[in-house]
């Protein structure tokens, strides 16, 4: 889903030893506030613990783009440095995005996300079903092997309905304009649009972490 267009994202892995061809050539050119990244106007406030520096990847289920980067995430998340704290937000740019929002906080409340997170994207992306809403994310996920009364309690919850309502104002507060994109440390935004691709925006945030790492 997407506010702006956003350029292509490649969906090729990135290598255990290295970048990719793109994020090597990236390197070449340096990177720049309003070429590959905004400030924030304003901060945003973190949620992550004194001396952790912030990552969120902001993104939709639906998202064809998103899917088609997750492979190349996840490849980076398993590599980032233990002074980084990466988590996801499920956007909402209108109600129909909601379902997927609590679906996202109701399979982290049952500590499912790393074991269903691909899974989602490959039921919508792949297999083509429709989980756009509750009664049909309940059928799936119970096919899941998940108990489906539990997963309701959670969906249905205050503290599920909070983290939603939560994440729509963590992406108003970091203009978030399409997905996938990430900020970080409640300060900086980026995104394929911004960066060229979302391969180079991986490059572009370990960038700025280092910069916030060096108190800059």
């Amino acid at each position: 889903m997407k506010r702006r267009a956003f350029s292509a994202v490649t969906s090729t892995l990135i290598a255990a030893a290295g970048w990719s061809s793109t994020t090597v050539q990236a390197q070449v050119r340096k990177i720049e506030e309003g070429t590959d990244f905004l400030a924030l106007p304003k901060p945003v406030a973190v949620e992550a613990p004194k001396g952790k520096i912030e990552v969120i990847e902001f993104f939709w289920y639906n998202c064809p783009r998103c899917n088609a980067f997750e492979p190349a995430l996840e490849a980076w998340v398993k590599r980032l440095p233990k002074d980084v704290a990466f988590k996801r937000v499920p956007v909402s740019f209108d109600d129909s995005f909601v379902p997927q929002q609590r679906l996202y906080y109701a399979l982290e409340a049952m500590n499912k996300v790393g074991a269903l997170q691909t899974k989602v994207f490959s039921a919508i992306h792949t297999e083509k079903q429709d989980l756009k809403t509750l009664e049909k994310i309940a059928v799936w996920v119970e096919k899941q092997g998940i108990n489906k009364a539990k997963f309701l309690e959670l969906y249905n919850s205050f503290s599920v309905s909070t983290k939603a309502r939560k994440a729509t104002q963590l992406q108003e507060a970091y203009k978030v304009s399409g997905v996938p994109a990430l900020g970080i440390a409640g300060r900086f935004y980026t995104d394929g649009s911004l960066a060229g691709s979302m391969d180079k925006a991986l490059y572009v945030t370990d960038f700025l972490s280092e910069q916030v790492r060096k108190g800059r």
